[in-house]
């Protein structure tokens, strides 16, 4: 008996461990269109940043960060904020926090779960990547381009994928961010931490977070 209720405790505290391993959807806020910098200014000031201060985004600025990204701007027909060859929205924004990975959703503006625990610094070598707050990682899914050779698909994919880095930029120039993309990455790691599928390919990673003060 003595046996039986010490193994119950172990069976109680290993399921109670695995729930606070989990993590839950994230509904964001609704974006904010109605902010920042004109245009021109953005463009003067977008440039890439290296060092980052590892205070977390709040959520409502992660919600304008991922609009801006590839949210929904025309709802009528699900168009998005970048363009995508033939409108085959072909690319999936993965979200590395320091609590866990996340996939955006951009037609119920929210963040999918993927895995608890901190997996920032498999996002890159460099050094700041494990200490900035957020993580973007941009993975094209082929099975969604219906359409073309394979070349093709490679191409317009990366194209796609640069389409969204560079409105993380100038959101990032706009909004007194810091940002840079990066293509130094191992692909083989990430594909096996974000559980991607066979047709996913992980193109670019970019960090974004408030810039270090000197």
């Amino acid at each position: 008996m003595k046996r039986i209720s010490v193994s119950l405790l172990i069976v109680c505290g290993l399921f109670l461990y695995a729930s606070s391993q989990e993590i839950q959807p994230i509904q964001l806020p609704a974006p904010q269109t109605e902010i920042g910098k004109p245009l021109m200014q953005a463009l003067k000031l977008r440039q890439s940043t290296r060092s980052f201060d590892s205070k977390p985004l709040p959520l409502q600025e992660l919600s304008n960060l991922l609009w801006a990204a590839n949210g929904i701007n025309r709802p009528e027909s699900n168009k998005r904020t970048a363009p995508s060859a033939m409108n085959l929205q072909e690319t999936d924004i993965y979200v590395v926090l320091a609590q866990g990975i996340y996939i955006y959703e951009p037609k119920k503006n929210s963040l999918l779960p993927i895995a608890a625990g901190d997996f920032r610094d498999a996002t890159g070598g460099q050094s700041f990547v494990k200490d900035a707050p957020l993580n973007l990682v941009y993975v094209v899914d082929e099975a969604r381009m219906t359409r073309g050779s394979e070349e093709d698909k490679k191409f317009y994919g990366t194209v796609d994928v640069g389409f969204i880095a560079q409105n993380v930029y100038l959101y990032c120039a706009s909004q007194g961010l810091g940002a840079v993309v990066r293509g130094s990455i191992d692909r083989v790691k990430l594909t096996s931490t974000l559980k991607l599928k066979s047709t996913q390919r992980v193109i670019l990673a970019q960090t974004v977070g408030y810039p270090k003060e000197k």
